[in-house]
């Protein structure tokens, strides 16, 4: 999984501890979910925080949905549900880490 450099243009919200966005661990940083995506801290800036990529989560058998007990993220037209320090997607009939 990679992720892409992608700089969320004139973003004046300062993300952190408190924010009042969910966090959400992903790799080496934390993401916070805003508006329907994913911002990541870079340098003095915010980027967009895609990951690319198909890596199923094998042996998931928890079934993510409301009520799971999972934060659920809004994230470009799905939705990701926070899990053991990640994110899951739902993909074809089983959870990718997203």
């Amino acid at each position: 999984m990679t992720t892409a450099h992608a700089p969320h243009p004139d973003h004046t919200h300062q993300h952190g501890a408190g924010c009042g966005h969910v966090a959400v661990p992903h790799g080496d940083h934390v993401d916070y979910a805003h508006d329907g995506h994913l911002h990541q801290i870079h340098e003095d800036h915010v980027d967009e925080c895609d990951a690319h990529g198909h890596t199923p989560h094998s042996g998931h058998t928890h079934e993510h949905g409301d009520g799971c007990g999972h934060a659920a993220v809004p994230h470009r037209g799905h939705v990701d549900y926070v899990h053991d320090g990640h994110r899951h997607a739902e993909h074809e009939g089983h959870w990718d880490e997203h």
